[in-house]
């Protein structure tokens, strides 16, 4: 079994902490945007603002899910250390194992939401140029 020491999960906290820090900031884009098609809804329902609205929703709970993909990988790299603190290696190394697999997912569903912005910003544009 591979020796763990404390150093290495501590070292996916910047790196999980900034990534939450830009999941929040996506987060409360989102509220925003949501606001402001609710206003324009209200206006005028058109078939574009209801395609802008499903594909928010889409991406809002996206980044809903990296969140909590995300702060489970935290949670779980902290775990880690304190396994290694009472010296129980074994599980430590799984424990820190399933934290990576965690922040591998938040990153994939970033991807995913990517995709995603990029189709609602691809609205827009066909919007545009009619």
């Amino acid at each position: 079994m591979t020796e763990l020491s404390l150093t290495t999960p501590a070292l996916l906290f910047s790196s999980i902490s900034l990534i939450m820090l830009a999941y929040t900031n996506r987060f409360l884009a989102y509220a925003n945007i949501i606001r402001n098609l609710h206003s324009a809804y209200k206006k005028d329902p058109s078939h574009v603002l209801m395609a802008q609205i499903a594909n928010i929703r889409k991406r809002l709970y996206l980044t809903r899910s990296m969140q909590i993909f995300g702060i489970s990988s935290l949670l779980l790299c902290v775990l880690a250390m304190f396994l290694i603190y009472i010296q129980q290696q074994t599980f430590a190394v799984f424990t820190f194992g399933m934290a990576l697999v965690l922040l591998i997912v938040s990153l994939a569903l970033l991807i995913w939401e990517i995709q995603i912005s990029v189709k609602a910003l691809e609205l827009h544009l066909q919007d545009i140029e009619k």
